[in-house]
């Protein structure tokens, strides 16, 4: 049976004319440690290939953190090794205001992305992504605005992140180079950008689909004992157990293969991995292990449906 095609080749970012590693590194997490821990962890991505750190200014909030603490800690860190720079495509988010929620006025957009690029004292940022679609922006106007801070050098690239399919025309309408990104929530247990689109839409226009929460938070490196008896408990364990099939076979664990699943896909889509365990970074690279078939694939994804395909 053919087996779907999975390396470590790296991969375009959309039409920037940057290519990157399959997987990425985000930095959700990434906060309240010291620069050194900060940099083992920058590290041990740059070890396994990831070229591709993936922030927003405010990760850090979570806990006892604060707005832009995330960007901080990568600022120092890569201060101590400056020469990882170069071996980094760095990208970052803007247009959440905690509270608020959302904000992409011209003068917040760019207020933002002068704050992140203060934090992580770096001269350009590679890719700039809405982070959420502020629903009281007009397409027009953020297009402005982005137009400006990429004329001004202060960043290169544009991405979309939570934008549906039609938000992302309504903006890619209003520019006159192309958004390169588009970041769903996107794992085998959250499906939905197979069927709303966006994925579609990727492949048609030679976007990147970057996936946020490729192991649903954790749920796909979960035991078939660890899933418990909570809402759709049945259907995370068939799941897991379809994952299983692949992983036993091919000497990884499931949340490996449940990466592994995504790269499979013809949009080339690039997770997120977000750990701060050296070892389950390092551990990455095991996804070219992985051989799914059309079959397997399918079978993990009807599992995680709980129905078959028509």
């Amino acid at each position: 049976m053919t087996e779907l095609t999975i390396t470590p080749d790296f991969r375009p970012l959309g039409k920037s004319g940057l290519s990157v590693f399959p997987i990425a590194y985000g930095m959700w997490r990434f906060a309240g440690t010291s620069p050194e821990v900060a940099l083992a962890k920058l590290n041990a991505a740059l070890d396994v290939g990831i070229t591709l750190f993936d922030t927003a200014d405010i990760y850090g909030v979570d806990g006892s953190g604060s707005v832009g603490d995330s960007e901080k800690l990568f600022g120092k860190a890569i201060a101590l090794d400056k020469s990882m720079r170069d071996r980094m495509v760095i990208a970052t988010k803007g247009g959440i205001v905690i509270g608020l929620p959302y904000d992409s006025t011209s003068e917040h957009l760019t207020k933002t992305c002068e704050a992140s690029l203060q934090r992580m004292g770096i001269e350009q940022i590679d890719l700039f992504q809405i982070h959420r679609p502020d629903l009281l922006a007009h397409p027009a106007v953020v297009a402005e605005t982005l137009t400006t801070l990429r004329q001004q050098g202060k960043i290169a690239h544009v991405g979309v992140s939570n934008h549906t399919a039609s938000q992302f025309d309504a903006l890619q309408e209003h520019l006159d180079f192309p958004i390169v990104t588009h970041q769903p929530e996107l794992s085998c247990w959250v499906p939905g950008a197979l069927f709303d689109g966006v994925l579609d839409q990727s492949m048609q226009h030679d976007v990147t689909p970057l996936a946020w929460s490729p192991l649903a938070g954790g749920k796909l490196a979960l035991g078939v004992d660890d899933v418990g008896s909570g809402d759709h408990a049945d259907r995370l364990t068939a799941l897991i157990c379809a994952l299983e099939v692949v992983a036993v076979e091919a000497g990884v664990t499931c949340d490996v293969a449940a990466l592994a699943w995504l790269l499979a896909h013809p949009s080339g889509i690039i997770p997120i991995i977000g750990t701060q365990n050296l070892r389950r970074i390092s551990a990455t690279q095991d996804v070219f292990k992985v051989k799914f078939t059309r079959e397997t694939w399918y079978e993990v994804l009807q599992a995680s449906m709980g129905e078959r395909l028509p």
